[in-house]
């Protein structure tokens, strides 16, 4: 069954973008350790370049390998990141955008995010609906920090 979570983000500030994108950054290099394959849907190129360099700066341990849509390697890389349709179908689908992308369905799980500004949370409450018409079961939890997203993409061990 497809399932997508909205992260409710800190109310103590408006997030930034790049504490935004960090987060998104934490997330991809979780799931990318746990063997997933997903596309960032983002607003702009601009973002896409954003993100793309954040993911190159984080440290050599937490590499993961990615590509932009219109590069040559997208297809190959285990993490795509863009502003339209993904090259190859992937795992997870993480939603920067202001509406639900009209492929979600194709993604067995979406993460989004729910922001404090008013007018932006009615955006994602419009997301949350298109999904659930979509036929994604929707759960709606506090963002990790980046202690708990590290917890998380550690090896287990037998």
């Amino acid at each position: 069954m497809k399932a997508a979570t909205f992260y409710l983000l800190p109310d103590t500030d408006q997030p930034t973008e790049d504490e935004l994108f960090t987060l998104v950054c934490q997330l991809a290099t979780d799931r990318y350790r746990r063997g997933q394959s997903l596309f960032v849907c983002v607003e702009t190129q601009q973002q896409a370049w954003q993100l793309d360099e954040m993911l190159w700066q984080q440290d050599p341990d937490s590499f993961v390998p990615h590509s932009l849509s219109e590069e040559p390697t997208a297809h190959q890389a285990p993490v795509e990141i863009g502003t339209g349709l993904p090259r190859r179908n992937r795992q997870l689908l993480i939603n920067l955008g202001s509406q639900a992308p009209a492929f979600a369905g194709r993604f067995a799980e979406v993460i989004d995010f729910v922001p404090t500004d008013d007018t932006l949370k009615q955006l994602a409450r419009e997301r949350y609906k298109q999904y659930r018409a979509a036929g994604f079961t929707l759960q709606t939890q506090p963002a990790p920090n980046a202690a708990q997203v590290q917890a998380t993409d550690r090896p287990e061990t037998d």
